[in-house]
């Protein structure tokens, strides 16, 4: 059929409808995942069949943001069919992450009481690893973040399910499901073992010589456990706290130890993790000034400092963009993403600056073509599309953008 993309462009507007999934892209995908699924055993096996099932959720999620119902019961049906086969093989029963993927893909359905359910099943079979089984940290911690995700206000928040499972993930017993509430004395203790479990995992971390990508989702895990822990016990100051200790420790022992070793652990793992701890900082503010009042500077500040040191992050970069449309200002963004793109070789920074101005262009114009009379413009137009011209011209001229189809195609999607 000519020439076609495989999987799908997300950024790429055609008309009315965003460009999907091709059909051909997607029955080559499918094909590939089959032909390896029949080739690799054990381990490899169950890995691919988590990347093929964060492929489906991957679907999922852009039938939501599209808001296509019809599009979503089918390709629900099909991705929650897909999940149960792979937690039906021998191999698979005891995968936390792949019930913690079927978990959350019911969730995204809207199934809440069914995802519940999973969750809960799956802890219940995990057995009692506690703070030191990175997959139980990484599963409950996606419980309690889905469940805080329900709150309306931190107004009872102590005794809500998200609580009852973190505090469950201390004690080392079998998970009891949620009954209705957790006694102030399991909340004490909770506090306390974290405590004592992110210093000890902090001077390990420090001490050890090599570390392995496990300690690092494990240090990951039990710093975002804590921090949502103490969120929702004791406030937004305490979570913070938790994050800027791990983070200044973390920076330290990797710079400590690039200088011990000339590159090994510092450069390998200690720079994920903390890219991983900011994220998780900067979410929790965002979704914090969305239930209560609180100041956008410490959100703009941790972005800013985090774009800096990740400037290929794109989910920070989608968090900048978000609360930089919330002012009219625009002198600030644009200083700040002209000082990230000087200072490196990335092609991000180019993109979302280019996408900044895009969204500010089709505001102006939104507030320009208002059908109520005569409109004083509050947002001047003038030069918002040579200086979007500008930024392609620039982002093409760089050594990456030069060959990154995707900047040339938006280029010519624009000049069109």
């Amino acid at each position: 059929s000519g020439f076609n993309s495989i999987g799908h462009m997300d950024t790429m507007p055609r008309g009315r409808h965003q460009i999907g999934h091709y059909r051909e892209g997607e029955e080559f995908i499918q094909n590939v995942f089959q032909v390896l699924s029949q080739i690799f055993t054990g381990k490899e096996k169950s890995n691919l069949a988590i990347c093929w099932l964060q492929y489906e959720i991957s679907k999922v999620i852009q039938c939501l943001q599209a808001k296509k119902k019809k599009k979503l019961k089918a390709q629900g049906r099909k991705s929650k069919k897909l999940a149960k086969n792979f937690l039906k093989a021998p191999d698979n029963r005891n995968n936390l992450s792949l019930w913690r993927l079927y978990a959350y893909l019911e969730w995204l359905l809207g199934n809440t009481d069914d995802s519940r359910k999973v969750f809960d099943t799956a802890l219940c079979t995990a057995g009692t690893g506690g703070l030191k089984s990175a997959q139980l940290c990484s599963l409950s911690l996606l419980y309690a973040q889905l469940e805080v995700e329900l709150l309306e206000s931190l107004e009872g928040a102590v005794t809500s399910r998200a609580v009852h499972v973190l505090t469950k993930l201390t004690e080392n017993g079998p998970f009891v499901p949620y009954s209705g509430q957790v006694s102030p004395v399991n909340v004490l203790k909770a506090r306390k073992t974290y405590e004592h479990a992110l210093q000890d995992y902090l001077s390990q971390a420090a001490d050890s010589d090599q570390g392995q990508a496990n300690d690092t989702d494990q240090l990951v895990n039990l710093v975002g456990c804590y921090a949502l822990f103490q969120y929702l016990t004791v406030g937004i100051d305490a979570a913070v706290l938790i994050y800027t200790q791990a983070s200044e420790k973390l920076e330290v022992s990797g710079s400590q130890k690039c200088e011990n070793t000339g590159e090994n652990f510092g450069i390998l793992n200690f720079p994920t993790a903390l890219e991983a701890v900011t994220l998780l900082h900067t979410n929790l503010l965002r979704f914090h000034m969305k239930i209560s009042v609180y100041p956008l500077n410490p959100l703009r500040e941790a972005l800013a400092g985090a774009l800096k040191r990740y400037p290929s992050n794109q989910s920070l970069w989608r968090s900048y963009i978000h609360i930089q449309r919330k002012s009219h200002c625009a002198s600030k963004a644009r200083r700040f993403f002209d000082s990230v793109t000087r200072s490196t070789n990335s092609l991000e920074p180019w993109l979302f600056a280019i996408q900044a101005e895009q969204m500010r262009k089709k505001l102006t114009e939104k507030v320009q073509r208002a059908e109520v009379g005569e409109i004083h413009c509050t947002i001047p137009e003038t030069g918002l599309t040579n200086r979007i011209v500008a930024l392609f011209e620039h982002a093409v001229q760089s050594e990456n953008g030069t060959h990154c189809p995707l900047l040339w195609r938006m280029y010519l999607n624009f000049m069109v």
